[in-house]
């Protein structure tokens, strides 16, 4: 039987996001945007009232949600401002892969004190010149006795300056490849890690994004997740699992562009009638209506199948791609519907325009998402 409904629980959270969202972020997401500032106290209350670290399994502290129960909370974040949900989404993926892959030992060190004070993580993988490239990857991890010693550069590293602590990867054996890759979690404090500047981005401002160096950074065995080796592994396998988010905050960044030009449509007029009563844009906002629904629910069956414990990377790879291309092209169309107006800062629109073109390129580019829907189409059959 298949049932759309969502839990009683599930509106619950949905109701809990929505009312946040709309009270604590909208009103200042555009002076986040506008001052690139990190939202400290926005974080700091999400993080309060329990829509942060809400994957953590009970045994450590955490609400042990599941991922659609994420994916509710992320749309409705991410309709208020994108960049702040991405400051929050932040700890998510950098927590994900201690999840699938940490010693009980690891877990409780390193995620129960996420739920027990307000704390901040980074997944650092990214490099210069190694984003969806593997091979690309620099990074080393030298073992000298019992430690290992880190050195290279990574990119793009969300929550960057902000984080306490990063989840890194680097080559511990550099003849293996993505195989001689290990992971390790790495406390911000410590001696040769050197933060870079926050980068200017187009959009989703709010969010903390710089490149993290290290200089001889001594990591004990003990902070290695996994065995040596399975480091891009469970890199991978927190994709499986946050990608469905991410792609359900472009779909509430896609919604928020839809219900503002549907909203202006009814309002501004044209030849003496709404323009919404114009073939040409009521077709236009159909057009948009229905792909922000087929991404919702595209979302909805990755995070169900992840759930259940079924492979999903084919599932994730599909929403986050129709997603992303989604979110792109409504807010695109949503400036137009606004016309001039909406080429103009004064309306809120040229900011959703701006926030979800990286939709397309972080946690994996549309251009890597296809290669995985057709490596698997190439795999099953159609």
């Amino acid at each position: 039987m298949i049932d759309f409904e969502l839990t009683e629980d599930q509106r619950d959270l949905q109701k809990l996001a929505r009312d946040f969202a709309q009270r604590e972020i909208a009103p200042k997401a555009a002076h986040q945007d506008e001052t690139g500032e990190y939202p400290w106290e926005i974080v700091r209350k999400a993080w309060e009232t329990g829509l942060m670290n809400t994957h953590v399994p009970e045994e450590y502290g955490g609400l042990g949600l599941g991922v659609l129960d994420g994916c509710v909370i992320a749309e409705e974040i991410a309709a208020a401002c994108s960049g702040i949900g991405t400051a929050m989404e932040a700890n998510t993926l950098a927590e994900a892969p201690l999840i699938v892959g940490a010693s009980e030992e690891q877990k409780r060190k390193w995620l129960t004190p996420m739920i027990e004070e307000f704390r901040l993580a980074a997944y650092c993988v990214t490099e210069p010149d190694a984003g969806s490239d593997v091979a690309g990857l620099r990074t080393t991890a030298r073992k000298v006795g019992s430690e290992y010693v880190l050195n290279g550069s990574k990119m793009w590293i969300t929550n960057g300056g902000v984080a306490d602590w990063y989840f890194v990867i680097a080559l511990t054996n550099p003849e293996r490849g993505a195989r001689g890759m290990s992971a390790f979690v790495v406390p911000k404090e410590s001696d040769g890690i050197e933060v870079g500047k926050k980068e200017q981005n187009l959009g989703q401002r709010a969010s903390d994004t710089r490149g993290i160096t290290f200089n001889e950074v001594v990591v004990p065995e003990e902070n290695r997740i996994g065995p040596e080796g399975r480091g891009w592994f469970l890199a991978m396998s927190a994709f499986d699992h946050t990608r469905p988010a991410v792609a359900a905050a472009a779909v509430g960044v896609a919604r928020a562009a839809l219900q503002h030009a549907v909203r202006y449509a009814k309002e501004r007029k044209s030849f003496g009638v709404p323009i919404a009563q114009h073939q040409a844009i009521a077709f236009m906002l159909a057009d948009m209506s229905r792909d922000v629904e087929a991404s919702r629910l595209l979302v909805y069956k990755a995070a169900w199948s992840v759930d259940r414990g079924r492979p999903s990377q084919l599932e994730a790879a599909y929403a986050k791609l129709m997603a992303a291309d989604t979110c792109m092209r409504v807010t695109i169309d949503a400036v137009q519907v606004f016309g001039g107006y909406g080429y103009s800062r004064e309306y809120p629109v040229e900011k959703l325009m701006r926030d979800a073109k990286v939709f397309q390129i972080y946690e994996g580019t549309s251009q890597i998402q296809r290669h995985i829907i057709s490596k698997g189409v190439l795999k099953k059959g159609a």
